[in-house]
This record gives structure tokens, C-alpha cells and sequence, in this order.
């Protein structure tokens, strides 16, 4: 895995190994990832990637939301649970030297409040077909993490239907992901 573009652009990042299959670690491959990222920074959704304030739920390895920081992303939230992501996250942001960004190590789906400013882009990667995207975005609504017009970026194995207080603007496949983008609708 690595950095496909930016001021990061071809930057090795820690190997999976194994991976945490306990904590269903699955990284989004370098392929799907370009193609998620040329799509943000087409045009069509604005410059979500300058100035952004990330949060990256279900992180993993951190690739989606380095690959933010190295577009022009301000700052990063990276939460995640599992052991072996919490490990390969720091090791990733260590190895890039990224200040700004911090780890939350606790289950997405039970945020705590956001102490700092919202988010405007958001990934969300959970372990496919548990149901846990929807309750993660719900605990990011409750705990006041995502700006008014937050981008969402939703990986999951089956396109995904906007939950209340969002609004679904693109749906697309890429052979066993199906990434859904959404629109914060809240204050």
C-alpha cells in the first residue's frame, strides 16, 4: 500500500501482514482507492479535499484519511479499535510525520463528544455486512462531529441508503465495493 498522489504521492505504507482478522482489517486496495479520489477530486463535489477536517471511522491502516492529508487536508481524526490497526495507523502517521492528526482508539459506533472543530469529509470502512456504518454515523451525528454539509464516503459490500439527516449524491462500484456518497443535512 502506498500514497497514490499529493505531497505524500508514492509513500510506502506499513504492511497488513495478516492483518487483525478478528477486527476484520481489510484495507482499501490502491486501485479502488485512486478511483474513490480521482472521483472526490473530480470536480463534481466541490474541493472536498482543501482545508478538509477529516474523520476516519473503522480506519484500519489510515490510508483514506492520509490520503486526504496528502490532497491538502487540514487535520485527521483516525478511530479504530482493533489492536493491530491502532498499531499500523501510528506507525503510518509516524513514518509521514503528520502533526496533525490524532487517534481515537475506541469503536466508532460509541464516539465521544467532539471537543474540537467538525468534520467536512468523513470515510466510513466497516467490517462489511454488520450494520455498523449506520450506527457509526449515527454516533457521529449525536456527538456533534460532522460540519453542516459534510461529506460522507461510505465503503461497504452493498450500496448504502441515506439515513436520516443525509442525503445520498453518488453510488458506485468497484468490483466487490460499492461506495456510497453522502451530504450532512444537520446543523
Amino acid at each position: 500500500m502506498r500514497i497514490i498522489a499529493g505531497k505524500w504521492r508514492g509513500h510506502s505504507l506499513a504492511s497488513v501482514g495478516k492483518g487483525d482478522a478478528a477486527a476484520h482489517l481489510r484495507p482499501t486496495s490502491d486501485r479502488v482507492r485512486e478511483s474513490l479520489f480521482n472521483m472526490l477530486g473530480g470536480g463534481r463535489f466541490g474541493a472536498p479535499f482543501d482545508g478538509a477536517r477529516v474523520l476516519d471511522l473503522f480506519a484500519g491502516t489510515g490510508a483514506l484519511g492520509l490520503e486526504a492529508m496528502s490532497r491538502g487536508a487540514q487535520t485527521a481524526v483516525f478511530v479504530d479499535d482493533g489492536r493491530k490497526a491502532l498499531g499500523l495507523i501510528r506507525a503510518n502517521i509516524a513514518a509521514l510525520g503528520c502533526s496533525e492528526c490524532r487517534v481515537i482508539a475506541r469503536d466508532a459506533t460509541r464516539l465521544p463528544r467532539c471537543e474540537k472543530e467538525r468534520a467536512t469529509l468523513v470515510f466510513l470502512d466497516p467490517p462489511y455486512g454488520k450494520g455498523l456504518g449506520a450506527r457509526a454515523l449515527s454516533a457521529a451525528v449525536a456527538g456533534a462531529w460532522l460540519a453542516p454539509e459534510a461529506l460522507v464516503v461510505w465503503e461497504e459490500s452493498a450500496a448504502q441508503l441515506a439515513p436520516e439527516e443525509f442525503t445520498r449524491l453518488d453510488a458506485r462500484r468497484y468490483g466487490d465495493t460499492h461506495v456510497t456518497v453522502l451530504r450532512f443535512d444537520g446543523a
